[in-house]
């Protein structure tokens, strides 16, 4: 399989993944095993939360304001002008939380893994690791929530005299990502070392 041109971030493969076009080029022959998100607890409860110190402080002064009538009063567009401003700022907080939230991936390739964040449409960062280079691995699941909702980290080490830690934070069923790697890291291994590949 041919590399894809590195000026041109790698199309999506087909199945659960094929929503967004990749931040980064391919590397020759790799191809994409699964990509990652946080869980969703990492993006609803903020979103809700935000909603409601949105919204309640707009309908309490709204109520409180219609009660004393000040909002019959002529000078009522300076509070609407307030309340604009205010839910612009909220919208703005919800819209780019949720960006964060998309663009926060992980993909396991056959060859590497990779993290990839996007907190604005001008920040990018993209680490990888070469599946070859991983040592330890661990999953790390913190409180009654993250065991409840099946979700926490893989904590990978990479080779080397630093031992650089390559952290896969707040995904749901860790233990099923930490075996694919497992299962990758050996395959990719036995194709390094010209053994045969593992099935």
């Amino acid at each position: 399989m041919s590399a894809q041109p590195p000026t041109q971030p790698a199309p999506a493969p087909a199945g659960p993944v094929h929503t967004i076009r990749l931040p980064f080029p391919m590397q020759d022959g790799e191809t994409i095993l699964q990509l990652v998100r946080r869980h969703w607890f990492f993006l609803w409860p903020r979103t809700i939360l935000w909603t409601l110190y949105a919204l309640v402080p707009v309908i309490v002064g709204s109520i409180i304001l219609n009660t004393i009538g000040a909002l019959g009063k002529h000078y009522s567009w300076l509070w609407w002008i307030v309340v604009l401003v205010w839910l612009l700022y909220w919208a703005v907080r919800l819209a780019l939380n949720y960006y964060r939230y998309h663009n926060d991936i992980w993909v396991i390739t056959n060859q590497r893994l990779i993290d990839s964040l996007k907190t604005t449409p001008f920040n990018l960062r993209v680490d990888t690791a070469d599946l070859v280079n991983l040592q330890d691995m661990s999953v790390v699941k913190n409180g009654i929530i993250a065991s409840a909702l099946n979700f926490g980290n893989v904590n990978c080490e990479t080779a080397g005299a630093d031992r650089v830690p390559f952290v896969i934070s707040g995904v749901p069923n860790p233990e099923a990502i930490q075996l694919l790697i497992d299962k990758e890291r050996d395959r990719e291994r036995q194709r390094a070392s010209g053994g045969p590949s593992a099935v």
